[in-house]
């Protein structure tokens, strides 16, 4: 699974990385927690609600008129299905299975329409020390940013409107395996535009981008327990223990 990620350098290098029209101003966070609000790229929500052909062809006409259909956006972090009764359900959704992802009720409807890039440049797994549990921050090597398949929803209630969205998993590659048997699914830069390509409704097509990221371009190190705490939010949440502590970890 993935419960804990990393937001660092949210600069304006964002905007040309993954083709938006603009960047809001956004805070570096070092320990974001579900609950709380990321940062998602996404399609416009008019757009998505098309059928797929016209869907494309609106998207198309956008880019042609005003550079790009693409749009960043926070989004809560947990997934409230359209239909729930109520909004509490999205911390239980925090992450979606990639192999069940297609036909899961919480998810079914989000995966052929609603699919977003969560932007992250790091997230944290907890491996199993004894009786204990020591946390580990995972990013790729060169520590640029990347993005999480993630899903998105709106719910509206009787007086409250929520946007919100999960994060994909699947299985782990060799880095990651000592640590979890679960990892977020990192899209590849490449395969951004047809995961958020509204046209694109076939789970097979978008299953294949589903897959694990190559653990030769990823890294792992120890950090301090402070990150267990979501009140933690700052630069010594993301800081190498020193050489030779919390380091029983066979994934380097």
């Amino acid at each position: 699974m993935c419960g804990r990620f990393t937001l660092t350098n949210p600069n304006q290098d964002l905007l040309v990385q993954f083709t938006l029209r603009d960047m809001p101003a956004l805070e570096p966070r070092y320990n974001i927690a579900p609950t709380q609000p990321v940062a998602a790229v996404r399609v416009a929500p008019a757009l998505a609600a098309l059928p797929p052909v016209a869907a494309k062809e609106a998207a198309l006409r956008s880019e042609g008129r005003e550079g790009s259909a693409r749009e960043l956006v926070l989004l809560h972090w947990g997934l409230v299905p359209f239909w729930a009764k109520d909004p509490q359900i999205g911390s239980r959704l925090i992450n979606a299975r990639s192999e069940t992802v297609a036909e899961k009720p919480a998810f079914r409807e989000a995966f052929r329409r609603r699919r977003c890039l969560v932007l992250a440049d790091g997230f944290y797994e907890w491996q199993k020390q004894g009786g204990t549990k020591q946390p580990f921050c995972v990013r790729l090597r060169d520590g640029r940013p990347f993005a999480f398949a993630g899903l998105w929803e709106h719910w509206q209630g009787t007086d409250a409107v929520v946007e919100s969205c999960t994060l994909l998993t699947t299985d782990p590659n060799e880095l990651m395996r000592p640590l979890h048997n679960r990892m977020p699914v990192i899209i590849d830069p490449g395969d951004y535009e047809l995961w958020l390509d509204v046209g694109v409704r076939q789970p097979d097509v978008l299953q294949s981008l589903l897959r694990p990221y190559p653990a030769e371009e990823m890294e792992a190190y120890p950090v301090s327990r402070r990150v267990n705490s979501p009140d933690n939010d700052d630069p010594q949440c993301v800081e190498p223990l020193p050489h030779g502590e919390g380091t029983p970890f066979s994934g380097f």
